[in-house]
């Protein structure tokens, strides 16, 4: 089975889509093949990878409203082992119409794990709303990756998402798991520093070890269509998300069945 990570946080501008990019590049320079999917209508993910959303005639849309399979509506990117799912404007009406589908919560796990598509990672880039959407992509993750920036308003939003960590463990996920990634830190701002102590008290293990400084090489990356890790591979940000990778590597071999 693969390791379904769904990357989200209520708070927009955390840095969501760049982890999400980031550490599948990460994983695909450690040996794994990974499918990105954008569930998001900005569609920045695809964007990032150098895709015309516009020009995606077969996106993530046709899954949660048509029943389209996995891997019709895949393609490859520029890398080899990294293949995405992308968003277009048609996942605008995802929100709207998703909820009137029966059963509609499952459709994305269903579709994921019932089609025969295998990647040993899939990573769901999840818009900036807690809707029908992301809920979709929860439910059909093994993991919930939170990255969270070192202040208030991030660190606020994480309320609704244990919130909803617990209800949807309730109706149907049980097993699902979740850890914090602090984004966007600068180890020059004392806020920065001591909400990060917080987090690690409050949540403990919860908090990954692995921290994402900011980095002025990761804002350029998406402009030229690539990864830090393949953009500016020496730089602190793509060490960052290696060692990123490696920890979800770990965790993913603790709390399931995932081989080396």
């Amino acid at each position: 089975m693969s390791y379904i990570i769904a990357v989200s946080n209520e708070k927009g501008g955390v840095a969501k889509t760049t982890t999400s990019l980031s550490l599948g590049a990460a994983l695909v320079e450690s040996g794994k093949e990974v499918l990105l999917i954008d569930m998001d209508a900005q569609a920045n993910l695809t964007l990032a990878l150098g895709i015309e959303p516009d020009k995606s005639r077969r996106a993530i849309s046709n899954i949660l409203l048509e029943s389209a399979t996995p891997a019709s509506v895949s393609r490859e990117t520029g890398i080899p082992g990294l293949d995405i799912i992308p968003s277009n404007s048609e996942m605008g009406m995802a929100e709207r119409f998703l909820p009137l589908r029966e059963n509609y919560q499952n459709i994305l796990r269903d579709a994921l794990r019932s089609n025969g598509l295998y990647y040993p990672y899939i990573i769901l880039d999840c818009p900036p709303f807690l809707g029908a959407v992301t809920t979709n992509a929860i439910m059909a993750a093994d993991m919930l990756l939170v990255p969270t920036q070192p202040e208030y308003f991030s660190i606020h939003a994480l309320k609704n998402m244990i919130a909803l960590i617990r209800r949807l463990r309730n109706e149907g996920n049980p097993t699902l798991t979740y850890r914090l990634l602090i984004t966007m830190h600068d180890r020059r701002n004392r806020t920065h520093r001591t909400l990060s102590e917080q987090l690690r008290t409050t949540f403990g293990n919860g908090v990954l070890q692995t921290v994402i400084n900011t980095d002025t090489k990761l804002r350029e990356s998406p402009i030229a269509g690539l990864p830090i890790i393949y953009y500016a591979p020496k730089s602190r940000a793509a060490n960052e998300y290696r060692t990123l990778a490696q920890e979800v590597i770990q965790h993913a071999q603790e709390t399931t069945q995932q081989p080396a």
